[in-house]
């Protein structure tokens, strides 16, 4: 091989090792401009924020957020894994709501469940583009929660409950327990939002079955020994129970006071009942609870709360606790017994 010859080899040579090494300089550089694309791609996706708010006590209520949760879970949406809930409770002290719901914003939660009117109020004051979704709220169109019940408008939504048939049968029904009754005790709690608007219906359906009532505020745990008082004073023959997370909070000590005084009381929500009062008629708050989450996982999924009609229960129960009726001397007529979706014995 003549030395011209070897020479164009190793020219050749160090040019073809030369392309191989601008061509891994290429892809070097191409794949550090890339970088930041595959570490953006393999970023994980957000996590959706949701905002619990209740007026009552965690202690409380604790079953309706579990109820909630069940129904999230149902849904697809479990906490810790795709989820995260910010909790917020008032304790029953309504002025605390402002607060908690202003911090749930400023946590930049992605949807509010609101548990009662008072708690929907708040959220609604704190925040007009978070989506809102309520339970357990008496009269949303009547305490301009919603525009109506069909397109609510706005940023809010949720499950309602129908709260003047309630009041019709509640009344309804103490008559068939004590069919001459002419006077009946009405506690309400005035602070609580929605508590006129039970009280105006009540009075409606008394006037309708020739009813005296004899309303009595509550705004503080210490109202509830006068107020009973007073339903033994004013010889009450009957008494009924308004919704307030105040009243909820302290149900064992309602269902004794009423025990004491010898008053036959029916409530709206099953757990007075099993904390020893004698009857309630209503929406099973848990169930309420667990259609919500029902709007929750549509919202999440992109719609728009003012696109989701309020949804009214269909399911009601009575429940009745056999023990203080026989305490109380109070037989239940067969037309209640057959009705009884669930009799505490």
């Amino acid at each position: 091989m003549t030395h011209f010859r070897f020479a164009i080899l190793v020219f050749r040579f160090q040019k073809a090792h030369a392309v191989k090494r601008s061509a891994a300089a290429i892809s070097f550089v191409l794949g550090v401009l890339a970088a930041p694309f595959v570490t953006e791609a393999q970023q994980p996706a957000k996590v959706p924020r949701i905002g619990l708010l209740s007026a009552d006590a965690a202690s409380a209520s604790w079953h309706l957020v579990e109820a909630f949760r069940h129904g999230l879970r149902d849904l697809g949406h479990v906490e810790g894994q795709n989820i995260t809930i910010e909790y917020r409770f008032a304790e029953g002290k309504y002025d605390r709501l402002p607060d908690l719901a202003a911090e749930l914003v400023r946590h930049k939660v992605d949807v509010i469940k609101a548990f009662t009117t008072p708690a929907t109020r708040a959220a609604m004051n704190a925040t007009a583009t978070i989506p809102i979704v309520f339970s357990q709220a008496g009269d949303p169109v009547g305490s301009g929660l919603v525009a109506s019940l069909a397109r609510p408008g706005a940023n809010v939504t949720g499950v309602s409950l129908l709260a003047a048939e309630l009041s019709v049968k509640n009344l309804e029904l103490l008559k068939e327990i004590v069919p001459r009754i002419s006077r009946v005790a009405v506690l309400w709690e005035p602070d609580q939002p929605v508590g006129a608007f039970f009280l105006r219906q009540t009075e409606v359906a008394a006037k309708s079955l020739r009813v005296q009532l004899q309303p009595l505020e509550v705004r503080d745990p210490n109202d509830l020994e006068t107020a009973f008082a007073s339903v033994t004073r004013r010889r009450a023959q009957g008494l009924i129970v308004l919704p307030g997370s105040l009243f909820n909070l302290h149900r064992h000590r309602l269902a004794d006071l009423a025990a004491r005084s010898r008053v036959p009381a029916i409530f709206i929500r099953r757990e007075f009942v099993e904390a020893g009062g004698l009857m309630s008629y209503g929406t099973n708050f848990a169930d309420v609870s667990r259609r919500a989450a029902t709007y929750v996982d549509k919202i999440l999924k992109g719609a728009k709360s003012a696109d989701l009609p309020v949804e009214q229960p269909t399911r009601f129960e009575m429940v009745i606790n056999m023990k203080t009726a026989k305490a109380l001397g109070i037989t239940f007529p067969p037309s209640i017994m057959v009705r009884a979706d669930q009799v505490i014995q």
